[in-house]
């Protein structure tokens, strides 16, 4: 489960690189409410997603020529240039070498042995985002690789994440991860590639009604390219995409048991 306690090796931030970032601010506004606000003049037109006050992602204009608009996974790092380091040593590339963000924190991009781009955040001032789990955040986190077992060396050399194995139904079998030492339980999966698709990391949203976030989804000029399902013991969730391109799911949660 994702908490806002951000042990190190846990999602604690989330942005999204858009060639209309006006446009993008106001399909999402549409879809989960968010309101968004300018970080300020240097940053670039970088800026925040509130709800309610509190910031529940981000969101700013795609800065490399060829880049494809897409969400961005930050996991916590207590030291971006340590991980920078281990994932050169590990098989990763470093596609934004350490550096800091005024005074907020300090970050760095990579892409993982399996072609899935992720980034670190080491807090500064801003020790992540205000916001998980509940309706309208991040609710949950999926790699999607050709081969999960070839990436967990990777990112258990990069994170000392705690990796298990869990019946999925069907005879399938998902992989789900944990912080150092089960500090924070159930952050991630990993999952199978599905052929021609390209790696990658995939959000999750919670909402509080799946299909009626759909339709809006639909109405604001995005698309459903996964329609909704159940699974039990885990909720119903779907995969869109915005008008960009960019890829994203929802998920009504099931409810804990009592």
């Amino acid at each position: 489960m994702l908490t806002t306690d951000f042990h190190p090796g846990a999602p604690n931030w989330i942005d999204l690189g858009s060639p209309d970032p006006e446009a993008s601010a106001g399909f999402y506004g549409a879809v989960f409410g968010w309101v968004f606000h300018s970080a300020g003049p240097d940053a670039g037109g970088y800026g925040f997603l509130q709800q309610a006050g509190k910031t529940v992602a981000a969101l700013g204009p795609l800065m490399d020529p060829g880049a494809r608009p897409a969400w961005t996974l930050y996991f916590h790092a207590p030291d971006a240039d340590e991980a920078a380091r281990r994932v050169r040593e590990h098989g990763g590339t470093v596609r934004v070498e350490p550096g800091d963000v005024f005074d907020a924190g300090r970050m760095a991009a990579f892409t993982d042995p399996g072609g899935a781009e992720f980034a670190v955040w080491q807090p500064g001032g801003t020790r992540g985002l205000d916001l998980v789990t509940e309706p309208g955040s991040l609710g949950w986190t999926e790699l999607y690789v050709p081969d999960p077992s070839a990436v967990r060396d990777f990112y258990t050399a990069l994170f000392d994440w705690s990796i298990k194995e869990v019946p999925f139904g069907g005879g399938l079998t998902y992989v789900l991860v944990s912080t150092a030492e089960g500090k924070q339980p159930d952050i991630a999966g990993i999952m199978p590639l599905e052929q021609g698709d390209t790696a990658h990391w995939l959000p999750y949203f919670e909402v509080s009604d799946c299909d009626a976030t759909l339709v809006r989804v639909d109405a604001s000029g995005g698309a459903v390219v996964l329609p909704a399902m159940a699974v039990e013991g885990v909720g119903r969730f779907a995969v869109c995409t915005d008008p960009h391109g960019a890829r994203f799911a929802v998920i009504t949660s099931a409810e804990a048991p009592q």
